[in-house]
């Protein structure tokens, strides 16, 4: 079985993606050259660490570390950013704020025009002192092609350092959603050391000796791990009042689920971000594990799976057959059969628990579905898909054979299971799927070009807005190859209108992105581009036997997301680090 692991894809590239690494069906890192060598001139020998002082961890990478570049956020090194490489801001989805991290603050001093101060004291790894020069180099990169944030120019106008400590941000438009989004998602990289790059080294060079302002630095790297370690120097003990406690992080990378579990249960990790199933059991038994919550769904929401209907094929052209198959799943069945509840079942609406707030309950009401096999039925009936041959499964309105193809990759057993059940409870009311598990390179090149009837998806992840959410779901225009948003190629030019609107509206204006998103329910739930399925977990398992005060629902206990998953490090994931404790105190 396949690690659960999601690998993030440039964000800025086919639009903004929100995402970091995930969930149930997911993706391995690319090989890389497997050469074991150190990056950094403190090596720590990896087989000769203090036990009391190392933390070990899982789920991110698949293979050797491919790179160390911060840019490539999809493929880097575990820690790569966030403890190497770091942010202006956090975003702390509790509070639902951003934290000032290299930023000492950011505030928009007039309708385009935002400006951040940068924290005084920061110095590079290397000794250089960091300045708002790297912040602005660090965006200008922008305006290369191949950076994964160039659309960002689109509407950023001009970035420069004003002094040592200020940065001017000049907008053409202000869109406020997608700015925050930036400031907590953006590396800052070292001018002094990346100006002297080609543009092909910036965004594909290994950058094989990090230099960053973090908390770690590389130490070594191998064909299955990669180690960090701690900087005594680091400014965050002195300007935060933070330090993580482990002095060496050694992330390593499992060739299994199998393997992982075997791992934790001997005391060789301490945490997994692995998708690991039945872990409920273990949670329960005397085996020294724990998770976020001691009961059902055990862990944190982290994004939505949904059902993508290719809606340029038909009947997925049809509304009212989309409808249809809506209510012919059978989501409690895969949440139990499957799951064993590790996930939860989505709201109609697919926004994650933590954007509660912004689910329009009446949209919902009103628009919303449900499994019902007598009732999908009766609308595919009404829709004009009838039985006309009498073997149980319903024919198109022209008479012609319909019979569907849902694709999940090869190999991610849960997705796999899920889409037998989709099928099962489909071919029940009488719509004839059937599942195909393609090797994972072939189903993206499939899902990109348009090339399917049927796949399950969750490129987004939990984010600071919803706007990342509907820009998944409505970006337009719709490329000849789609790559990170909607998979689907639904047309609807008011719904992007209304993604844009929502985009403009201020992040502290509550009840204004209430109004907006409440437009984008009404839409999404009236013409269901995508289904939602359920909610996949934030893998996270994590022993006791070295650590301690690991994040968790009871009281008193630390509340962020224990993850080292690519952007999950600037949601959370670095501040657990600072809250644990050695179990022997």
């Amino acid at each position: 079985m396949r690690q659960r692991v999601r690998i993030m894809v440039p964000l800025l590239a086919a639009g903004m993606l929100a995402v970091g690494c995930t969930g149930g069906g997911s993706t391995p890192a690319p090989q890389g050259s497997g050469a074991a060598s150190a990056p950094a001139a403190d090596q720590a020998n990896p087989n000769d660490l203090p036990r009391n002082e190392t933390l070990y961890t899982s789920g991110t990478q698949w293979g050797p570390p491919a790179n160390f570049n911060p840019l490539r956020e999809w493929d880097s090194a575990t820690g790569t950013k966030g403890l190497v490489y770091e942010t202006l801001f956090h975003f702390d989805p509790n509070a639902g704020k951003l934290t000032p991290w290299l930023a000492q603050s950011g505030s928009w001093t007039d309708d385009t025009t935002y400006e951040v101060k940068i924290r005084p004291g920061v110095k590079w790894s290397d000794g250089q002192p960091f300045t708002a020069k790297d912040v602005a180099f660090t965006f200008g990169l922008g305006k290369m092609e191949t950076i994964p944030y160039h659309q960002l120019w689109e509407w950023l106008k001009d970035v420069q350092a004003v002094d040592d400590q200020t940065v001017k941000f000049t907008f053409s438009t202000a869109n406020y959603q997608e700015w925050d989004f930036n400031l907590y998602n953006r590396a800052i990289v070292p001018e002094h050391l990346w100006s002297k790059l080609s543009e092909e080294d910036v965004l594909n060079g290994v950058n094989e000796n990090p230099v960053g302002t973090g908390a770690y630095k590389f130490s070594s790297h191998d064909q299955d791990r990669a180690v960090l370690r701690r900087r005594d120097d680091w400014w965050g003990k002195t300007a935060l009042n933070m330090e993580p406690k482990p002095k060496y992080i050694v992330d390593v990378a499992t060739p299994s689920n199998e393997v992982s579990m075997g791992l934790l249960l001997q005391k060789g990790l301490d945490l997994s971000n692995n998708f690991l199933p039945g872990v409920a059991n273990l949670v329960k038994g005397n085996f020294g594990l724990t998770t976020f919550y001691k009961d059902p769904p055990y862990m944190l929401s982290a994004n939505t799976a949904w059902l993508v209907p290719n809606t340029t094929k038909k009947p997925m052209d049809d509304v009212a057959f989309r409808k249809a198959l809506a209510t012919s799943v059978d989501v409690k069945k895969i949440v139990e059969g499957v799951y064993g509840n590790l996930v939860k079942a989505a709201s109609p609406s697919g926004l994650l628990p933590q954007w509660d707030q912004f689910v329009d309950q009446g949209v919902v009401s009103q628009s919303g579905f449900s499994f019902d096999k007598a009732k999908a039925k009766q609308m595919l009936a009404a829709a004009g898909y009838k039985d006309t041959n009498g073997d149980g499964l319903v024919e198109n309105k022209d008479g012609s054979k319909l019979s569907l193809s849902l694709i999940v990759p090869s190999g991610w057993t849960d997705w796999m299971e899920a889409a037998r059940s989709i099928a099962a409870s489909g071919k029940e009311a009488g719509i004839d799927i059937t599942p195909d598990f393609p090797d994972y390179n072939a189903l993206v090149e499939k899902r990109g070009k348009g090339d399917f009837d049927l796949v399950i998806n969750n490129e987004r992840q939990l984010s600071n807005t919803p706007f990342t959410y509907y820009q998944y779901l409505f970006q337009l225009p719709v490329q000849k190859v789609q790559n990170t948003v909607n998979f689907g190629r639904y047309e609807n030019k008011k719904a992007w209108d209304l993604v844009h609107d929502l985009d403009k509206v201020k992040t502290d204006d509550i009840e204004g992105m209430k109004a907006a998103v409440s437009k984008l329910e009404k839409i999404h739930l009236d013409e269901l581009p995508v289904i939602p399925l359920w909610y996949n977990g934030l893998w996270a398992q994590s022993s006791t036997s070295t650590w301690k005060n690991w994040p968790s629902s009871a009281q008193g206990a630390p509340k962020f997301a224990p993850a080292m998953w690519r952007n999950w490090l600037e949601m959370g994931g670095f501040e657990a680090l600072t809250q644990l404790q050695p179990a022997a105190s």
